[in-house]
């Protein structure tokens, strides 16, 4: 492959808001140069290793391509996160709560899985949870089980990869590496804070909804 790629690998994976796959740069590529250019998946992954690489030793730069949802993105490097989560706050349709998270966590170990199967883990009802992870794109119905009835599988999506900052299924946490992770200072302190920011969006819709009802009163 011409080094001249190089360059036109990181400007297409710089210019995209989503992970931007080989088969699309690939296709870029031979749109503009020709059918007959030579390059492969295998060799845009590896540029992108070079490339990660420059930006690690010549530059120290606090940014790198991120291998997400089978694809490449721009994004900061690891160490620099609970920075941006200080200055960020997640809007909260994005937010999912303790629930949703539960069973999207045991829809993303298990998959796939059937509503009933899900409801024996969990020991409640998951109508709404799923409605809502669904309506997220965060999982998707990846067929029917062959049992009595036929229920639905569930499965995640590139959505819920995208959402969690993972190239692939198998990125996923081993339980082991979760309880490490749980156990992490860093971890616990972004913990307390995103805690205090949902306690404070609570204080204030419940101040703003008082102040409505006292003035239609």
């Amino acid at each position: 492959m011409d080094s001249i790629y190089y360059q036109v690998i990181e400007a297409l994976i710089f210019s995209s808001d989503e992970p931007l796959n080989s088969a699309d740069i690939i296709k870029a590529i031979k749109g503009l140069d020709g059918e007959d250019i030579k390059i492969t998946p295998d060799e845009i992954e590896e540029t992108v290793d070079i490339l990660n690489k420059k930006y690690e030793e010549e530059s120290k730069l606090s940014f790198r391509i991120s291998k997400i949802a089978n694809g490449f993105l721009f994004s900061t490097r690891p160490e620099y996160a609970k920075y941006l989560g200080f200055l960020s706050s997640e809007k909260s349709k994005r937010r999912l709560s303790q629930a949703a998270l539960e069973t999207l966590a045991i829809i993303a170990y298990k998959q796939p899985i059937t509503k009933p199967e899900l409801e024996t883990i969990r020991g409640v009802n998951s109508d709404y949870i799923l409605n809502t992870l669904l309506e997220k794109n965060l999982i998707t119905i990846s067929g029917r089980a062959e049992t009595i009835g036929r229920p639905l599988l569930y499965g995640t999506t590139d959505e819920f990869l995208k959402y969690f900052g993972l190239y692939k299924l198998s990125d996923l946490p081993k339980p082991r590496e979760i309880d490490e992770i749980m156990k992490d200072e860093d971890f616990l302190d972004q913990k307390r804070k995103i805690m205090m920011n949902l306690i404070e969006d609570d204080v204030q819709n419940e101040i703003k909804e008082s102040t409505e009802n006292n003035a239609s009163e």
